[in-house]
């Protein structure tokens, strides 16, 4: 079935939270990133006004700004009336209130938008997804998936994260990955297995804790490196 809009609900996060998310240090943001999924997150805008080398993909941006942008408007009252309800599974301190968060979302998906336009022509924007992505090997230093791999555990099994994962890490020599809970607020029924095969293949991978926490729980990634250059991997 094609990807189809109507099917997508557009939820950007901040600059501010992508440094926070993926413990980013100053000299991880001077390297080549490769933003998987970032949908309407301001990350790629903001680093790059700041002189950063960034690509993002999604398979939101084979549509135009201005039907994202209806998109956003049909369902950001929906997705703030659900976290309302659901107050109690988020940690309200960094960002104090639903509105607060409303408000900080649509900063960031504004941001976004006003440099969609000029993004796309830069190839900064790329309509792509995983597990397949159309790079060549070690294209990227650094790759950064939020709230996808892990969040949708019900709906993608562990042979998709997998494949996923080993994506990734063909272009880019550093995977990070955030948040490892699914949806429900529990760890992802992946993880785990995901780890141990990832290990035995003779990736490097670990989980660590970061500075933040707005989903209960949620306060740790994933990280994946190369194999070790001696281990010799026949997963494919």
């Amino acid at each position: 079935m094609a990807f189809q809009l109507d099917q997508v609900v557009p939820w950007g996060r901040s600059f501010d939270e992508y440094v926070a998310m993926f413990a980013l240090q100053p000299d991880d943001l001077g390297k080549r990133i490769l933003g998987c999924g970032d949908g309407p997150a301001d990350f790629n805008a903001e680093l790059t006004a700041r002189g950063g080398a960034v690509v993002s993909v999604d398979p939101i941006y084979r549509f135009t700004d201005e039907q994202i942008w209806s998109r956003i408007d049909e369902t950001y009252p929906i997705v703030l009336e659900q976290t309302r309800r659901n107050a109690d599974q988020f940690v309200w301190s960094h960002i104090r209130s639903v509105e607060d968060l409303g408000e900080m979302r649509l900063a960031a998906m504004r941001a976004f938008l006003a440099d969609y336009p000029a993004g796309k022509r830069e190839g900064r924007y790329v309509d792509a997804e995983l597990p397949c992505l159309p790079f060549a090997d070690r294209s990227f230093d650094l790759a950064l998936c939020s709230h996808f791999l892990f969040l949708y555990s019900a709906h993608f099994d562990q042979a998709f994260h997998l494949h996923a994962l080993r994506e990734l890490c063909r272009v880019a020599a550093e995977v990070r990955v955030f948040p490892l809970l699914e949806l429900g607020g529990v760890k992802s029924r992946h993880l785990d297995g995901v780890m141990a095969q990832l290990t035995t293949e003779g990736y490097r991978a670990a989980t660590v804790k970061v500075s933040y926490e707005f989903q209960r729980g949620g306060n740790e990634m994933l990280t994946v490196r190369l194999p070790h250059p001696e281990t010799n991997s026949n997963y494919r």
